[in-house]
């Protein structure tokens, strides 16, 4: 088994180095599938992608499935999608046992603070430790009527070693099939912590290109595998806050 997640995988950090991006997940792609082609051939490969492939999608077309052309809005997407088809270029010409995963967004304990709902939580366990006058904390954010489709972390690698187990070839969506908007992730953290939240808009956080909603659709992926989604949203949310908690009484007070 080969899972291929390695990769650059921030959006604000692909603007500012776009060709760092694509060179370095794309060629980190093609040096693993390089070397499994040469040295174990019969190796079942799973190649990490990511909802963002699909870019803006029409309502109409929502929940978007695996036959949807892609439309890559930021670079890390342009080289998820470039390393999604060289995947399938190893399986088709070199006969590879090769999955390709596209991830809609996924969080969870130990996420870093790079993406949203850790961010988010980090935040809230950050005013925690020394609470303001009022109970009540500002809370930065980007775009809060941008709607994602969020799946917890550990639901996600379970899609993908069942889909390994199972010798899957070809793509498959890893998602819950619904989105939430941004604002109401905070409302959600907002229930497992006594601080009240102000959301505050942070300039610096909207992204350029913004897709406004993202959601995907895993019937392709029970059907290959009988997986669902089984962690709820809620119990994510609270479960990434406590991670943070933790972390941040254990000294990370920064």
């Amino acid at each position: 088994r080969v899972l291929h997640l390695a990769a650059q995988a921030s959006v604000p950090a692909s603007w500012l180095d776009p060709r760092a991006t694509l060179e370095g997940n794309l060629l980190s792609t093609h040096n693993l599938l390089e070397a499994v082609r040469a040295e174990a051939p019969g190796a079942r490969v799973l190649v990490a992608g990511s909802g963002e492939q699909y870019g803006p999608v029409s309502p109409e077309r929502l929940p978007v499935d695996e036959h949807e052309p892609l439309r890559p809005q930021n670079p890390y997407a342009v080289s998820k999608a470039a390393s999604d088809l060289l995947a399938g270029f190893y399986a088709d010409a070199h006969g590879l046992a090769v999955v390709r995963t596209r991830a809609f967004n996924h969080a969870g304990p130990g996420q870093s603070e790079t993406y949203v709902v850790s961010t988010l939580a980090r935040q809230i366990a950050h005013a925690e430790l020394d609470p303001p006058a009022g109970g009540r904390v500002e809370i930065a954010l980007g775009n809060a009527a941008a709607r994602r489709d969020f799946t917890d972390v550990r639901d996600v690698v379970r899609a993908y070693w069942l889909l390994l187990e199972h010798g899957a070839q070809g793509v498959f969506n890893v998602c819950s099939g619904a989105s939430t908007a941004i604002a109401d992730i905070v409302a959600g953290l907002a229930r497992h912590t006594s601080l009240g939240l102000d959301q505050r808009t942070d300039p610096a956080r909207v992204r350029k290109h913004e897709v406004m909603e993202i959601r995907g659709s895993y019937d392709r992926l029970t059907e290959a595998t009988g997986w669902r989604p089984e962690i709820a949203l809620e119990t994510m949310l609270g479960d990434t806050l406590d991670w943070w908690r933790q972390r941040l009484a254990a000294g990370e007070r920064t």
